[in-house]
């Protein structure tokens, strides 16, 4: 039985890109993984399928989230059990409290990899992947009760703020947590990702490194979901790997809308060297 190694991000800021780079690494598959065997290798915090088992086949769908919310330390410590080391799970909740419940179980966890992204790029792919305008993108981001329903594939999940949701897991420093920008991931690739290898107590050559780096590429992934889709894209997008560039929305957002952004995440912002 091992612990859980999180990897923690607000929704859209890079999660999948590091779930696809580690699995390339730690695999080291002659080609790349496929993005539809992602959950294979890292489990996923709001899949219905441990809720079902936890809860004996009752789906949180159908039930309230207040009945959900205790399920989850139960689903944790399952997933403890589901590998003899250490297993990586996907997250996008807060670290903090729904209905009473902790959203993330500290008593299973052994460390954590949060993305951080700026919430000015993060507004565009929120607004694709949310079916949202702009400005209600900006809203949502700034919104202390963000969050999604139980649906029918997964559990519900809880953001609140940009800021909130930064804050809440990166505002103490510890040596079993790393952040990782991803302006870094795009613009400084090799060092970005052997600094996320290294945290995890890896040492790989320059040869693997650079396979797993070119394997989890936004072109390589973006590629495969035109041929085979994606099984996380939302319905109101048209695909779930977008763009991927950063400072798009220097050409998009108005002024208004920056200003926006930036007096509700000012704090956040200036932490991470977003500020305009």
């Amino acid at each position: 039985m091992g612990g859980i190694i999180w990897l923690a991000s607000y929704p859209k800021s890079g999660n999948t890109w590091l779930r696809a780079f580690l699995h390339n690494l730690l695999q080291n598959p002659e080609r790349p993984a496929r993005i539809n065997e992602l959950d294979q290798f890292c489990l996923g915090d709001s899949q219905v399928d441990w809720y079902a088992r936890v809860a004996n086949g009752r789906l949180p769908q159908d039930m309230p989230p207040e009945d959900v919310a205790p399920l989850r330390p139960l689903v944790h410590q399952a997933f403890t059990k589901a590998h003899p080391d250490s297993v990586f799970a996907k997250t996008h909740n807060l670290m903090g409290e729904a209905y009473g419940v902790p959203l993330v179980s500290m008593e299973y966890t052994a460390a954590a990899i949060y993305v951080v992204r700026n919430p000015l790029d993060m507004v565009l792919s929120m607004a694709d992947h949310f079916g949202l305008g702009h400005d209600d993108a900006i809203a949502m981001l700034a919104d202390p009760s963000a969050g999604t329903p139980s649906t029918a594939r997964n559990a519900f999940e809880f953001y609140g703020t940009w800021s909130q949701h930064v804050n809440s897991w990166t505002a103490h420093k510890n040596n079993s947590l790393i952040v990782l920008r991803y302006e870094d991931m795009s613009a400084k690739p090799r060092q970005t990702f052997r600094r996320a290898a290294e945290f995890l107590g890896l040492d790989p050559s320059r040869a693997r490194l650079d396979k797993a780096i070119r394997f989890s590429s936004f072109k390589v992934l973006r590629a495969q979901e035109a041929k085979a889709g994606f099984r996380e894209r939302s319905s109101h997008s048209e695909a779930f790997f977008r763009s991927g560039k950063t400072g798009q929305w220097r050409g998009i957002l108005s002024k208004v809308q920056v200003d926006a952004v930036v007096s509700a995440h000012h704090g956040q912002m200036e932490r991470f060297g977003y500020l305009p």
